[in-house]
């Protein structure tokens, strides 16, 4: 039995760079491996995390950077365990003074956000039960690190809402003519903030609409669908898709209308 939770407030000095906190936790002792499928953001993860057994190669308990997951992310949750987290916005931590993890990566926090000491970080939050509590101690420990936000950092912000939000948006050279700025300048300040490119990011999200289209009930034809969201290649939207949701577009059509 597993139980997520995304309904802790964020402290107004975060605001700027922490989309929310969440929590889950589970306990499958004496069951089969749950595997737990996410269709993910291009967000670095803050977590503080508890178990029966190991995760990400690490021993538990322990706090983990989590970078920019390039494809789903996939997790099997075995034993027991509990997990307290901050979902960062796109760039948010490079923009808090972290240093970026490397896509995909899960790694101890020590040392990666000057001012954060893992080493109290964790028994403190450890101490509470509730998970808004535990949510609590996370808020308190980052919000007096909060610098005032870069103009470059806002400015990417919204820069990211504008292509999360478009579905017209389907290249990079439009993204690009949004900011004003040259292709290669914008691949520079996505490395420096993301951490992956934006032909990435806008893959990620026309995607992402593919899957809440077909969801929606608007989809008849996949290969209009496709092209639509900037793939002529139905062939290879089949592929990116799959990499991102898990399951085929004609697959996830099927379920979507056998109500599954």
């Amino acid at each position: 039995m597993a139980g997520l939770r995304r309904d802790a407030p964020v402290a107004p000095e975060l605001e700027p760079f922490v989309e929310r906190w969440w929590s889950v936790s589970w306990d499958l002792t004496g069951r089969p491996p749950y595997r737990s499928e996410v269709l993910s953001h291009p967000s670095v993860n803050l977590s503080v995390e508890t178990g029966t057994d190991h995760r990400f190669g690490v021993d538990l308990p322990a706090v983990l950077l989590h970078g920019v997951v390039p494809r789903r992310f996939v997790v099997d949750l075995t034993g027991a365990g509990r997990v307290t987290a901050a979902k960062f916005r796109p760039g948010g931590w490079v923009a808090m003074g972290g240093r970026p993890p490397a896509p995909g990566a899960a790694v101890p926090l020590a040392g990666q956000l000057p001012g954060l000491d893992a080493a109290a970080l964790l028994p403190a939050v450890l101490a509470e039960e509730d998970d808004d509590a535990r949510a609590a101690v996370l808020d308190a420990a980052l919000a007096p690190l909060a610098p005032e936000p870069a103009p470059a950092y806002l400015d990417l912000r919204a820069l990211l809402e504008r292509m999360a939000a478009d579905r017209d948006l389907v290249r990079v050279d439009q993204v690009a003519a949004l900011a004003g700025t040259s292709t290669r300048s914008l691949q520079r300040l996505f490395a420096g903030y993301v951490g992956v490119s934006p032909k990435a990011v806008l893959a990620r999200y026309r995607l992402q609409d593919a899957a809440a289209a077909i969801d929606g009930g608007e989809v008849t034809d996949l290969a209009g669908l496709a092209a639509s969201l900037g793939w002529f290649d139905q062939s290879h939207f089949s592929r990116e898709f799959r990499s991102v949701v898990g399951v085929t577009p004609s697959a996830y059509l099927a379920r979507a209308r056998a109500g599954t």
